[in-house]
């Protein structure tokens, strides 16, 4: 029985890790065409999204299922609950890499940004790349200091966003409201790409400690 138990965790986690993989690769896709223009790029993300949506399903269904039929207690349950949370998690960044990509299939054949806000959206994509990267890695090895991280790449994130609202906000933005609402809400896409990698990683420390993030501060 324990066997076949390791099995099914081996199994929720192989697909943790598609799925992070998947959403990485989704919002590295949708930078390219919000700043390219390439509507083929824009095309391929939102058709991959139902592939995310799809591991999530299977997520819940091996969970609910492994807790049917193996009753586990302690740090057993606890490790399946937090795959769903993780999951979760996981699903909505694939959502919003989709959003990104909508933006820059309804704003083409033009950019969906001005050239102005193309340099603080390019660190904006790196910033949440090495925090997919880092939680596609955690999920393989989890590591509380390693995830405890991710709190700080989350505060480059917000500073980040703060220059882009400086930028929308000034009395010289020469591109109109609708280019601004763009920016604006193309930021907080972002922003809470990071938001749900910051999650996992407090989700993997409960993981690992036991404890909330909340008590552990």
């Amino acid at each position: 029985m324990r066997e076949e138990f390791q099995a099914d965790l081996n199994e929720v986690n192989r697909l943790l890790v598609t799925m992070s993989e998947a959403v990485r690769a989704a919002l590295r896709k949708a930078t390219s065409a919000l700043l390219t223009a390439d509507l083929k790029a824009a095309e391929t993300v939102i058709e991959r999204d139902i592939e995310v949506d799809k591991i999530y399903q299977q997520v819940e269904t091996k969970v609910a299922d492994t807790i049917a039929r193996q009753a586990p207690v302690a740090s057993d349950l606890r490790t399946l609950i937090t795959a769903l949370h993780i999951s979760a998690d996981l699903e909505r960044m694939g959502d919003l890499a989709e959003h990104v990509a909508k933006t820059a299939q309804r704003r083409h054949p033009s950019p969906a940004v001005p050239a102005e806000l193309r340099p603080v959206f390019k660190e904006m994509a790196v910033v949440a790349d090495r925090m997919a990267e880092q939680i596609t890695n955690l999920i393989g090895t989890p590591d509380a200091t390693l995830a405890a991280e991710l709190e700080g790449q989350d505060d480059a994130m917000d500073d980040l966003e703060r220059a882009l609202f400086k930028v929308l906000l000034d009395d010289d933005w020469p591109y109109g409201a609708e280019t601004a609402i763009d920016g604006a809400l193309l930021g907080r896409f972002y922003e809470r790409y990071a938001d749900h990698a910051v999650n996992i990683g407090e989700q993997l420390i409960y993981l690992i400690t036991g404890e909330p993030v909340s008590d552990l501060t």
